[in-house]
């Protein structure tokens, strides 16, 4: 029983659960619980930025070879461009099919004014997309939370402290330290998840109404159809086709 306590899906779902309650019960109540939600989603937000510098710089620079790094990042790169495409076709036939947004009144929802961004996106033209993919500041990437911007500074630092060979020794155990550091905020973060979701669901239901739950559900539906068709399809025949087993890689990574 303990065990099932101090799981945090299970601690997530009852906060859930306790969201909904007071939502109906309290509508008012349950939108003050907003900044919950919000603050935890900053949290999130505020690691993903470093985590994926600092996972990128240590992938690269302990290849050590240029030449591997070379071979290895086209493969990388073509796999993801290849089985990227199979997940979104698998996404776009699932919410096909499941349609969650179906009788949701729009009219009801928050709306703003997104007009400066579907400006700059009819705006950008590819060769635009691609200018921006560099940054004028290596700070200003993750200032602003630009993931290309800093995939590309990461592939950078990547590389020159591959090239430095022993020289960057230090520096590369700095970073792992880091690297190992920024985990930890992680798992820091995820014990408040729960706060996070009863918030988030307090204030969707005492919003918007019980009946929003219907299609939320349904979205959440079409997300884990859509992973469980991508895993144990797609990624189940790239095991076969390369030899190892996809039980003994989730198992590895099931936390």
């Amino acid at each position: 029983m303990r065990r099932v306590l101090n799981n945090l899906t299970f601690r997530v779902l009852v906060a859930i659960a306790l969201g909904v309650i007071l939502g109906v019960v309290s509508p008012g109540t349950a939108k003050a619980m907003r900044p919950l939600g919000d603050t935890f989603v900053n949290l999130v937000k505020m690691v993903i930025a470093p985590i994926v510098f600092f996972t990128i710089v240590l992938g690269i620079a302990t290849l050590g070879d240029l030449k591997r790094v070379g071979r290895v990042g086209g493969k990388a790169l073509l796999y993801f461009e290849v089985v990227t495409t199979f997940a979104l076709a698998i996404g776009l036939v699932v919410v096909n099919v499941i349609k969650p947004g179906a009788g949701l009144d729009v009219s009801k929802l928050a709306g703003g004014d997104i007009s400066r961004y579907t400006t700059q996106a009819q705006q950008m033209t590819f060769v635009d997309f691609v200018t921006h993919i560099v940054p004028a500041n290596m700070l200003e990437a993750f200032v602003r939370g630009e993931m290309l911007q800093v995939v590309f500074v990461a592939v950078l630092f990547g590389v020159a402290l591959s090239a430095l060979g022993e020289t960057a020794r230090p520096a590369l155990t700095v970073f792992e330290v880091l690297s190992k550091a920024l985990f930890r905020i992680v798992g820091i973060i995820m014990i408040v998840a729960p706060i996070g979701a009863f918030g988030a669901m307090a204030y969707t239901v005492g919003n918007f109404g019980l009946r929003t739950l219907i299609p939320l559900g349904k979205l959440m539906l079409s997300v884990y159809t859509t992973m469980f068709l991508f895993v144990f399809v797609v990624l189940n025949i790239i095991a076969r086709i390369y030899g190892f087993s996809l039980w003994r890689f989730l198992k590895y990574i099931w936390e």
